[in-house]
């Protein structure tokens, strides 16, 4: 009987074969990369980071044409035996083996090591499994969970459990790894580190995770460790235009000019404030008690404000106002419906002729991409020179001069202003300059630029209106410390300033261009203007949408003389002529 068991042993150790390829195991739950370390005609033993049940049913698939239908006849840790349900001869042709060629170097990141695992008893069918290696051994020929996922249709994604896993493994990942080695890869490279090491920690604390949500898990801690945590989903959505936190567990996003609740958390205000110091020491500025608030700039220029306890009472708070990756032209604002075509020749023609445009609005309302696509205009061989806060505008321009201001030290000191890169500017020769916003002392600086041979400059400013905006602008050269009679400062206002626009976001959401108008001088004390353009509404649709016109004046526009000076007065007076033209027809 003895010598029977022995040729028996015998027969299969013949027929086992040591192999190390790449597989895919296709069971009712979803599909899985494995990888074959043993193969015999009966069974075969694979490697893989999922949790299965003995007597599972499986399917071994090499490729489309080599598929072996199996069941799981035992397992252990990250090993499983494979029954096949039908005994299995002929050898697996080498054309069925996909990539077996390379296998990952071990994993870079420094981690503890554990005790092998023992070798299990043998099985009838399947061969056994080998001792674990010390994890300072292992080879990466894991799992490829991230890229498995996107390839997997029949399994489902559960958003929300992968979040809470991600969190609560998160202590343990940080524990075994070398952070500050971590930190320092590219995000490809520190997926597939992470891989196996995630793959570990679920197989220990038996959690049942589909290939996705293990993709998930990933995504979670990467973005954690070298991104910007729960936000960066919100980032990458195109759809998004605003992305608003107000504590851990209130995420807000804008689109399409509303506000939607979103199903974004933090784990706590602790996790909002990594986020936000990740965010702001990208540029060069703090967040603290010191300095409780802070504006700065994502990579791809996204604007962000940062407000902390104590001055936010629920929490920090985190705004973002994301830009479009596309350039926003004038073009397609008419063909967004944001203004007129005949507007937006207008304003094409006062950015050729030089004029000195204010675009005014509130919050959100789209002074900085107004501001954008008027730049567009600029004839590309000129030298402009932007000033902003938090660097935003994204000028298309080959001759343009970035510069943005910095906050004081620890010590107090080292401060720059808008007023302060103002002047500097005014050394670097430049044709145009543009300020990204007018909140301060620096307008009697600009103001006075306008007025000394910089024409063409460009700024925005917050007002509800054009003529408010006029008012606001005379109100902040208070600030600048010098004491102008009020004819004065209007006078100057008057003769700098030649064309204000403003933009308004609607009740429906949309961003329109609701008036366009000329600034013509002064009588007595008082700073005339005239409409070009004004929109006018005219009725709420069933679904909430607004309906109006874009309505020209009539009036000739008091910079034809500037116009006819580049060679465009014809088409100016041809797009005021047109466009009240439409305009008479309509109201017959």
């Amino acid at each position: 009987m003895a010598s029977d068991t022995h040729s028996e042993h015998d027969r299969r150790e013949r027929h086992r074969t040591k192999v190390n390829w790449r597989g895919k195991l296709m069971t009712a739950r979803g599909s899985f990369d494995c990888r074959v370390l043993d193969l015999s005609p009966g069974g075969a033993l694979v490697r893989l980071i999922a949790a299965l049940e003995v007597g599972e049913s499986v399917t071994l698939l090499f490729s489309e044409a080599e598929r072996i239908e199996g069941s799981v006849a035992w397992t252990q840790s990250r090993y499983i035996g494979i029954r096949f349900a039908k005994r299995r001869d002929r050898p697996i042709p080498e054309a069925a083996l996909s990539g077996e060629a390379a296998i990952a170097p071990a994993a870079r990141i420094p981690q503890r090591t554990s005790a092998p695992l023992p070798t299990p008893a043998a099985q009838p069918a399947p061969p056994a499994p080998p001792a674990e290696p010390a994890p300072a051994a292992k080879t990466a020929a894991t799992a490829t969970v991230i890229d498995g996922a996107a390839r997997f249709t029949g399994t489902r994604l559960d958003r929300n459990r992968a979040g809470t896993v991600a969190n609560q493994i998160q202590p343990l990942v940080m524990d075994r790894i070398d952070v500050e080695q971590a930190t320092r890869m590219s995000r490809d490279v520190l997926v597939k580190e992470l891989e196996p090491l995630v793959g570990e920690i679920i197989l220990e604390r038996a959690l049942q995770l589909n290939t996705p949500e293990r993709a998930a898990v990933i995504r979670h801690l990467v973005d954690d460790m070298i991104g910007f945590g729960p936000l960066e989903p919100l980032l990458a959505d195109e759809s998004i235009s605003d992305i608003l936190v107000d504590g851990p567990s209130r995420v807000y996003v804008e689109r399409k000019g509303k506000l939607e609740s979103t199903d974004v958390c933090f784990v706590d205000d602790r996790h909002v404030m990594n986020v936000a110091t990740r965010i702001v020491t990208l540029v060069g500025r703090r967040i603290d008690e010191s300095t409780p608030l802070v504006d700065a700039r994502l990579p791809d220029g996204s604007r962000v404000n940062v407000i902390i306890p104590p001055l936010a009472l629920d929490g920090p708070m985190i705004s973002i106002r994301k830009f479009s990756k596309r350039a926003v032209t004038l073009a397609k604002m008419v063909e967004q419906g944001n203004i007129s075509q005949a507007m937006a020749t207008v304003l094409t023609i006062a950015a050729k002729a030089r004029l000195n445009i204010l675009i005014s609005g509130g919050t959100g309302s789209g002074k900085t991409t107004l501001l954008n696509a008027l730049s567009q205009m600029i004839d590309p061989d000129e030298r402009i020179i932007t000033i902003e806060d938090a660097a935003e505008l994204q000028l298309q321009q080959p001759r343009v001069g970035r510069l943005e201001t910095r906050v004081a030290n620890l010590e107090g000191k080292g401060a720059v202003t808008i007023r302060d890169l103002f002047r500097n500017a005014l050394r670097m020769r430049p044709d145009r300059i543009i300020v990204g916003e007018i909140r301060g002392s620096e307008s009697m600086d600009m103001l006075q630029a306008m007025n000394s041979g910089h024409d063409g400059s460009l700024g925005t400013i917050h007002a509800s209106g054009p003529r408010e905006a006029l008012t606001r602008l005379e109100n902040l050269l208070d600030m600048s410390g010098v004491s102008l009679p009020t004819r004065a400062a209007r006078a100057q206002i008057a003769t700098a300033l030649d064309m204000i626009v403003q933009v308004s976001r609607m009740a429906d959401g949309k961003r329109r261009v609701t008036s366009i108008m000329e600034v013509v001088g002064m009588e007595g004390e008082v700073i005339t203007t005239q409409d070009l353009f004004t929109y006018q509404f005219e009725r709420l649709t069933g679904d909430g949408e607004i309906k109006g016109a874009f309505v020209a004046s009539g009036f000739t526009p008091h910079f034809l003389p500037k116009a006819e000076y580049v060679g465009l007065g014809r088409e100016l007076v041809r797009a005021m002529n047109l466009d009240a033209i439409e305009a008479g027809q309509r109201q017959r």
